[in-house]
């Protein structure tokens, strides 16, 4: 390899090593990446939650085709599952709320602690199984 190619071969390893760190720090400053005690540490009022058990939360709209499946997984649950409150929430009517926790796409599911604390998290449809696994250590 001539001493030219290894020049152009290192300056393109340099820019694209340059152009990950900004991109990195941009993303770190934009608040996109949050240690996991930083997003654990986030406010539930005004939601709804139960604080006497778990609540399943989960952020819909009337024009998400996969938030109807949802709606019925959760509610199979819940009704399995007594202690368990249930919240719907509707992204368009209360995008605040979906600011907070995060929300980036429909349907998500966010399971809560009877303090408030988010114990569990999906995007798409959940399975009953998912979210009973998920309930039940939350019910002792």
């Amino acid at each position: 390899m001539s001493p030219s190619i290894g020049i152009v071969v290192v300056i393109i390893v340099a820019v694209l090593g340059i152009g990950y760190l900004v991109g990195r720090m941009l993303t770190l400053r934009a608040g996109m990446l949050r240690s996991a005690a930083a997003a654990a540490d986030i406010d539930t009022s005004g939601l709804g939650l139960s604080d006497s058990g778990p609540t399943v939360l989960h952020f819909s709209a009337p024009w998400c085709g996969p938030c109807t499946q949802v709606r019925k997984v959760v509610d199979a649950v819940c009704a399995e599952l007594p202690a368990v409150a249930h919240v719907e929430i509707d992204m368009d009517a209360d995008p605040e709320a979906a600011r907070r926790l995060s929300v980036l796409s429909l349907p998500t599911t966010i399971i809560f602690d009877a303090g408030g604390h988010p114990r569990y998290r999906t995007t798409g449809v959940p399975t009953a199984a998912d979210l009973r696994s998920a309930l039940t250590p939350l019910l002792g």
